[in-house]
């Protein structure tokens, strides 16, 4: 009996897609956090635009 990873995938996607919105607010704080404890804001806020990007959920629009 093995792991079935694609199944795993596909559940990781859905939870994604579903809650984008929290992730994407989860990645914010861990990003402030970051930019508390050990500085360079500008690596930081990189880093967390780009986590930002990957996820799907929301409109292009809403991007800003």
């Amino acid at each position: 009996m093995g792991i079935n990873f694609d199944e795993l995938k596909n559940k990781a996607q859905d939870l994604v897609k579903e809650h984008g919105d929290k992730i994407e607010e989860g990645v914010e704080k861990a990003g402030d956090f970051a930019k508390q404890k050990f500085g360079h804001e500008s690596q930081v806020d990189a880093v967390v635009d780009k986590i930002q990007d990957m996820i799907p959920d929301k409109p292009e629009q809403d991007k800003a």
